[in-house]
């Protein structure tokens, strides 16, 4: 089940350069509005991407007692997005409310498991997470699945595994996904198109490669056909 169209993470801080950035492409993309676009601009900027025709990935990663996330989420349904988030670690039950919330949109639930910043040191240090750090992956993913959403947010390295898990149609969004010559940024468990393909990504989230690129489009391709496998 895997996107052909690289997610592209439109981490800007203001409504006119993202729309200026999105002139600059003549097909429907698939983007990810975070929490720093959202929290400036608000939904209206959301439903104006929708009516450029892309489709938006809301990365807001709920995690609230399963009142308030189910509540919120009737107000996100409203909002036609094709894809939205939630933290793996508010449980099951929060889980379940988020997609009730859903219910009726189109609007896929993916959950995140641990961020791609974060290395397995620091999570059993900061979070006293004992076990490995797939293994915590790969458990939240089970949690997720029970749950009934659509799929997780994980990196590249834990992505066969959670397949083998939960079974192939469970989405495997991958962020940290960097072409071979760009820098890692604050991200620590990264992976090139390529690996992403090789491992079982169903998704893959593409920033600074593309918005910073010297010519954003031309990277976009490039980045979609190694994705692809052209």
């Amino acid at each position: 089940m895997r996107n052909d169209r690289p997610i592209i993470a439109l981490d800007f801080a203001t409504k006119e350069q993202t729309l200026e950035f999105l002139k600059q492409f003549d097909e429907s993309l698939f983007v990810k509005v975070g929490m720093e676009l959202f929290y400036q601009e608000g939904p209206d900027l959301v439903r104006e991407i929708n009516g450029l025709g892309h489709d938006v990935f809301l990365d807001l990663k709920l995690h609230d007692i399963p009142n308030t996330v189910e509540s919120a989420m009737r107000g996100i349904a409203k909002l036609d997005v094709a894809m939205v988030n939630v933290h793996a670690a508010g449980g099951v039950e929060m889980m379940k409310a988020a997609k009730r919330g859903l219910a009726g949109s189109r609007t896929q639930l993916i959950a995140v498991t641990q961020l791609t910043s974060t290395s397995e040191e620091g999570m059993q240090k900061e979070q006293m997470i004992d076990v490995s750090l797939e293994e915590s992956v790969v458990h939240y993913a089970r949690l997720a699945d029970e749950a009934g959403l659509s799929g997780v947010v994980c990196s590249v390295h834990e992505a066969e595994a959670i397949g083998d898990a939960c079974g192939e149609e469970f989405l495997r969004v991958t962020p940290g996904i960097r072409p071979a010559q760009v820098s890692v940024d604050d991200q620590k468990r990264v992976a090139t198109p390529d690996e992403a393909r090789a491992k079982g990504s169903t998704h893959i989230v593409v920033g600074r490669a593309i918005t910073k690129a010297e010519d954003p489009k031309d990277s976009y391709r490039q980045i979609a056909a190694e994705w692809s496998g052209e």
